[in-house]
């Protein structure tokens, strides 16, 4: 039986892409396997606007901010002193000297970095390298909910440590990401001390095993594998020292990554079953090389994949072949991702998982053709649909697995309303909006479902709202 180019395509643009725009099923139809390829031999998913803020500059604005509203709030709190001390026992409410109120530094940057996100994703061709940096941002995530700078570090976190290695090594993002001072904040390293170095010797501070305890379980090894908690505390120790330059100490590059030796835990360290030498920084980025390359760190990176693009249950065939494929690699993360367009179980399994809310949102949009909301927009949706933008709930990010969302389908429906009166105006048939969006991949009942609405809008909420549309 011959394969529909044109099912295949459809399958193509909502499996491993952002969906379908107007007249992309058709485009990409003589080829869709090809079109996936091209857009990895093509694609530089880098992020460019003067909105867009390092790293070390964010935080450093984020921290002025911090210190500047501290101050507004001691001015406040003497102002109405000195009000209360003239007029006692009289209204005090007096908003002389009040705190500024609106959104601070922190979140104008966290808007910025998601409208650029946000474009992006809708600009896309296919969407794949999108969807890869959506991928492994939330494989490695941090939380813009937790203290200090990371609000505003968190676009930035992706743009640096993630989006410039989706196509290269595995072992490169690693170090990237383990370096980076948003994930030092979130997980607590720049206050992890050597108990026997200098500055814990000195200051009688503590080790904190977060972050090397999340690099095994969640980053590289996976849960349960081949470590104890003996590796944590050790490879702990192999971290300390990675932190950041203080910021009131160096205005100029507070907040960016450095490696301080009289924190650092001295000695040898025993992690995994392998001996590391104590070298300074050094030590730890060998110990992140030799997880990167740990055949089950294959695995679980093959497993968590396979699971996000294909099934909740991917078949153990398609887990093999591309943890074998990374092997041979060296971790490469193109070469896994060909091998995954490539793999046949990719294209036969059923389409069963459902869409995050992100992917069904920038999806909803790039289907019907509408106009790029404002950020603030985008962002509550995520919030309202339980996937708030940079804001997991935990270290191990949101849920792949299709369960998680089920609960939510039903509040869609109200933003598929939204998005279709967003749409531009045309004089498209049920069938073409249909066509446009879903291809073969649509039922009969869903075409008779849609068939049937009263208006264009309702047509294209249903068409949002359709099982087809919902799954990858």
């Amino acid at each position: 039986m011959a394969i529909d180019p044109k099912l295949q395509a459809a399958l193509a643009l909502h499996r491993f892409g952002l969906g379908p725009r107007p007249g992309s099923i058709t485009d990409i139809a003589s080829d869709p396997q090809g079109a996936l390829l091209a857009e990895l031999n093509s694609a530089q998913p880098v992020l460019a606007s003067n909105d867009l803020l390092p790293s070390g500059e964010a935080a450093r604005k984020a921290f002025a901010f911090q210190q500047e509203r501290k101050a507004e709030r001691l001015a406040h709190r003497e102002a109405r002193a000195q009000m209360a001390a003239i007029t006692p026992g009289g209204d005090q409410s007096a908003q002389a000297g009040a705190p500024k109120v609106g959104p601070g530094v922190p979140q104008q940057i966290y808007l910025s970095e998601a409208e650029a996100r946000y474009r992006a994703a809708l600009g896309a061709g296919v969407g794949l390298t999108e969807r890869l940096v959506w991928f492994w941002s939330n494989h490695f995530c941090v939380s813009a909910d937790k203290g200090g700078p990371v609000r505003s570090m968190c676009g930035a976190f992706e743009r640096e440590a993630i989006r410039p290695y989706v196509l290269a090594k595995f072992s490169d993002m690693l170090l990237a990401v383990e370096t980076h001072p948003a994930m030092l904040f979130y997980l607590d390293n720049i206050r992890s001390i050597g108990p026997h170095s200098i500055a814990g010797l000195r200051r009688d501070k503590g080790l904190n095993e977060n972050l090397a305890r999340e690099i095994l379980e969640l980053h590289t090894l996976g849960v349960r594998t081949v470590y104890n908690q003996v590796d944590v505390t050790s490879f702990a120790n192999v971290i300390t020292g990675w932190t950041i330059r203080p910021f009131r100490q160096d205005p100029e590059q507070g907040g960016e990554f450095a490696f301080n030796p009289r924190m650092h835990e001295p000695g040898l360290q025993r992690v995994a079953g392998r001996a590391y030498p104590d070298s300074g920084f050094e030590q730890g980025r060998v110990v992140l090389r030799d997880m990167a390359l740990h055949p089950a760190t294959a695995i679980h990176i093959a497993t968590k994949i396979a699971q996000h693009f294909i099934a909740d249950q991917p078949p153990p065939s398609l887990v093999k072949r591309l943890s074998t494929r990374f092997t041979a690699t060296g971790g490469d993360l193109k070469a896994l991702t060909e091998e995954l367009i490539k793999a046949p179980e990719a294209w036969s399994t059923t389409r069963a998982k459902l869409k995050k809310p992100s992917e069904w949102i920038v999806a909803s949009l790039r289907a019907t053709g509408a106009n790029m909301p404002d950020a603030r927009w985008l962002v509550q949706m995520q919030n309202l649909l339980g996937e708030p933008l940079w804001r997991p709930p935990a270290p191990k990010g949101f849920s792949d697995a299709s369960a998680a969302w089920v609960d939510g389908i039903s509040e869609r429906l109200d933003i598929a309303q939204q998005i279709a009166r967003r749409a531009p105006t045309f004089e498209a048939q049920p069938d073409a909006l249909i066509d446009m969006a879903l291809g073969p991949l649509a039922s009969n009942e869903t075409r008779q479902t849609i068939r049937r609405a009263e208006s264009r809008q309702q047509a294209l909420a249903l068409l949002l709202m359709a099982p087809e549309f919902q799954r990858r």
